[in-house]
Order: C-alpha cells, then structure tokens, then sequence
C-alpha cells in the first residue's frame, strides 16, 4: 500500500486580504490583469498554478496581502473561473468565504468584439451583454462572445 505524500503549504498565509482559490487551471494571470495587478503594482502577490485538486484535477490560486476585492472585481473574475472561491483573510483567519456568481447581465463588464457596436463609438455607452447558455451576447448588436471571454474583459 502507497502512502499518501503529506500536506504542506506551497506558499506562506497572509495576515490580511484576500484568497482566491479554485480558479481555473491556466487562468491565473487573467485574473491579475482583471484585477489591474501589474508588474509595476505595489500588491504583494502569491500565484500558485496548476495546483493539484481533489475535486478539480489542476486550479490555481491567487493571494493578494491588504487588498480586498469589489464586487464588480469578483463578476469579471466569475467569467473565467466560475467556480473559484473568494476567501477574506484578517489576523491570519478567513473571516468570510463565497463563491463566485456570474451575473445575468453585464454592464461595463466585456468590451463587444463587433467594431460597429454602439458601445465601441465614442458615444458614452456602457456596453451591456446578457448571460445566456452559449455565452455572452451583446444588448446593442447581438454579436456573441462564445470562448476567449478573457480577452474582451474590460
């Protein structure tokens, strides 16, 4: 019988601010450009890819230290890890734990890929998509947005 290697940290707990686990495998990085976490940013980062999981194979996880997210924060990250968990951390502790929910419609959220769109004119139009089984289609124009969503995240 083949023992089951220990459980360790593969990186070390913040004191304070937010965990984000549960992200798709490979996403990781589209959730710090979410975000706006750039090289040139002064949040303290941990990002583990490809992580094993019981329950997903691979996933990733993000920790940001002192900084926690809005909601419109944790909508875009919904897009391209629905299943991901959002963990608020303070003394060490999770002080309050959700899930992720992707909204039924979208404003201001995904730029519509359609160049002829109302939303991309310099009209000051917010773009709006709703959220149905297929993917995202645009309010204005009805284009579709089936994969890649990352890419149209504003």
């Amino acid at each position: 019988m083949t023992e089951a290697p220990p459980r360790q940290l593969l990186v070390s707990p913040i004191k304070d601010g937010t965990v984000i686990d549960h992200i798709t495998a490979g996403e990781a990085l589209n959730v710090l450009k979410i975000l706006g976490i750039t090289g040139t940013t002064n949040e303290r980062l941990s990002i583990a890819t490809n992580v094993v999981s019981r329950d997903m194979r691979r996933k990733d996880i993000v920790k940001i230290e002192d900084r926690e997210l809005m909601t419109e924060e944790v909508d875009r990250i919904a897009l391209i890890a629905p299943r991901a968990t959002i963990n608020i951390i303070r003394e060490y502790r999770v002080v309050e734990k959700k899930g992720v929910e992707i909204p039924s419609i979208l404003i201001g959220v995904v730029r519509c890929p359609n160049p002829g769109c109302i939303s991309n004119t310099e009209e000051p139009i917010k773009s709006r998509f709703e959220v149905v089984e297929k993917g995202l289609r645009c309010y204005y124009c009805d284009n579709l947005i089936t994969r890649d969503i990352a890419r149209h995240i504003i």
